[in-house]
Parts: structure tokens; C-alpha cells; sequence
């Protein structure tokens, strides 16, 4: 008798979790399935959380969707020629990972499922940069989308009909000073993230755009040495693309917008809010920041980050901000 485990199955039979294995049986892509998909591909990387979060106004219970996740990452034996959903190697390198939910992103046949079902959008820009850097900017997003959601005074505008309306990218040339040289230079600014929010009044709407920047002190002297040459830089080419008025010329905006900062430690936080203190000596209302732990050195996948919307956004020289009123 043969008592050696198979090498895709771990010591005990059961299928290991970071690479798929098929049992024949046929998956064919659902309406929650669609939905899933659709949300990593707007936000990127998701957990089966956020996952069944998006998806439990179809059907309420959690361990079926992460058992349909399960076959949507195993599965081979699709319409679109192979399993929908991958599960990236980075998220088996964090502490304790066995123990974390479980995170997935698209396959070319998820990918191909949506644009069968005219759910793709060209204005979805692909996220650069580390992986980890990517995922907290989609649980950011996607935290944001979900509070949303559960506000019926609340709409989420994602950032691919922001950008389709303009027929742009993120990507914009914004001139700074530089304070050393004293020089003007021209330097692309890339936000990681865009989105609006639409506030239902009695009278009518209201309309206020967000873009997202994700700061992760991945190394332990980056918390206490503070990058201030980068973030200053971004911090002026932000007074210059919000003050100056640039975002409206770029994203074909009226309404306002500001930008939040989600970084992974207190005292980063308070160094930006000095920072920007230095250089607006009136304040900053625009200029919006909070922490996150669970994207510091030791990363842990984190629920929804509910406290984003009910949470207070500190702002330098100026009172807290609440996202979720107009």
C-alpha cells in the first residue's frame, strides 16, 4: 500500500492552499462569481472577506463562498480554459499565513469571463510597484466602497468612471519648486487610487473625489527617519495639482477633492502632519491622513477597514475630517 501523500496535498491529505488542484468537476462563472471578479478587477487583490462582503446580499453564508472561492482557484475544467482566480505567492510569505484569509486576483479566464460579459473596463489601471503596496491600496478602496454600500445616503464612484469620463490616466505632469535648488521641475504624479463619493441630499447630490496614497514603513528605520524628501515633493506637487486647480483640467472635474494618506505607523503620521504644517502655515484642508497597522513590517491581511469611513481624518493646522458627511 501506498502511504505517500500526494505532492500537491500537505501531511494530513488536504489540498495545499498555494497552488491549485483540479478534480475534473465543471465551473462555470455565476453572478456572484461575476461580481468577485469584477471587484478585484477594480480594486485589485481581495481576500475572501472583502470578498464575501461585496457579495452576501446574494447569499448570506461565508463558509459556501469561501468553498466557491476554493473551486474558482482549483478548478481547471472551465468555459474560458482554466481556473478563474489565483491565490498570490506573496500573501504565503506574511506571519502566521496559514492562519490569515485567504487572498485572491484574476487569471486571463477570469479576465476573458468579463469581458464575455461586457464587465471589463480599459480605464482599470494596472497597479505597479510591490505587491503588498497593492493590496493595502485595494483593501483601502474596497473598505471605502464597501462602507459606501452599507450607507444609503452614500454612492461609490470607482476610478474607471472617473477616468473614462475624462478619457485619461492617472498619470499627470505637475510642476513643483524644488527647495533645494529653488528651481521649477515637471514630474509625473501617479496617485495609487481615485474615487468619488456621492452624497444623497434632500435637494439634489453632492460630489467629492478622493485619490489614495498608500505609505508602508516596510523598513524598521523608515518609521523613525521619516522619508522627508519624498514626501515633501509629493506634498508640493499636490498644492500645486489641488490648489492650483490642475485636477480639474485633468480629470474634467467641478466638484472638490482630497487626498488620503493611509499609513502604517503613528509616528510617520505625525511627521507628514508636521511636514505639511511647515509648508502651510494657514493649514491644509485638503490634505486628509490616518493609519493602518496591518501593512507595517509583519503584514496581516485586516477585515474591512471600517474606521476609514466612520473614522477621523487628521488634517495639519485643522480641525478632523469625516468622509462620511458631505
Amino acid at each position: 500500500m501506498n502511504h505517500h501523500k500526494p505532492q500537491n496535498h500537505d501531511a494530513i491529505g488536504r489540498r495545499k492552499r498555494d497552488r491549485p488542484v483540479s478534480t475534473g468537476k465543471r465551473v462555470t462563472p455565476q453572478v456572484r462569481d461575476l461580481l468577485w471578479f469584477q471587484k478585484i478587477h477594480r480594486h485589485g487583490p481581495l481576500s475572501s472577506t472583502y470578498l464575501h462582503a461585496f457579495s452576501k446580499h446574494l447569499r448570506r453564508n461565508e463558509k459556501r463562498a469561501r468553498d466557491r472561492l476554493t473551486d474558482l482557484f482549483n478548478e481547471d475544467h472551465t468555459p474560458h480554459g482554466g481556473p478563474y482566480l489565483s491565490r498570490p505567492w506573496q500573501q504565503f510569505q506574511t506571519y502566521d499565513a496559514r492562519y490569515q484569509y485567504l487572498i485572491y486576483d484574476l487569471t486571463p479566464a477570469a479576465e476573458a469571463a468579463l469581458k464575455d460579459h461586457g464587465m471589463w473596463s480599459g480605464y482599470v489601471n494596472p497597479h505597479s510597484g510591490p505587491w503588498t503596496h497593492r493590496y493595502m491600496v485595494s483593501a483601502i478602496t474596497s473598505s471605502i466602497e464597501l462602507a459606501a454600500i452599507a450607507d444609503p445616503k452614500l454612492t461609490y464612484v470607482p476610478q474607471e468612471a472617473i477616468l473614462e469620463r475624462a478619457d485619461t490616466s492617472l498619470r499627470y505632469p505637475v510642476p513643483f519648486k524644488n527647495p533645494v535648488t529653488g528651481k521649477t521641475e515637471t514630474k509625473d504624479l501617479i496617485p495609487d487610487a481615485i474615487f468619488g463619493l456621492e452624497y444623497k441630499q434632500a435637494n439634489g447630490s453632492k460630489y467629492r473625489f478622493f485619490i489614495v496614497e498608500a505609505d508602508r514603513a516596510t523598513e524598521p528605520s523608515r518609521s523613525s527617519k521619516f522619508n522627508r524628501k519624498s514626501h515633501l515633493r509629493n506634498f508640493l506637487q499636490y498644492r500645486e495639482y489641488i490648489g492650483q486647480g490642475l485636477y480639474k483640467k485633468h480629470l474634467k472635474l467641478t466638484a472638490g477633492i482630497m487626498v488620503l494618506t493611509v499609513t502604517t505607523n503613528r509616528r510617520t503620521l505625525e511627521n507628514m502632519i508636521k511636514l505639511v504644517g511647515e509648508t502651510s502655515k494657514r493649514g491644509n484642508s485638503y490634505l486628509l491622513f490616518q493609519t493602518c497597522e496591518n501593512f507595517g513590517r509583519y503584514f496581516k491581511p485586516p477585515k474591512p477597514i471600517t474606521k476609514l469611513m466612520t473614522g477621523m481624518w487628521k488634517r495639519a493646522r485643522l480641525p478632523e475630517f469625516d468622509l462620511g458627511r458631505d
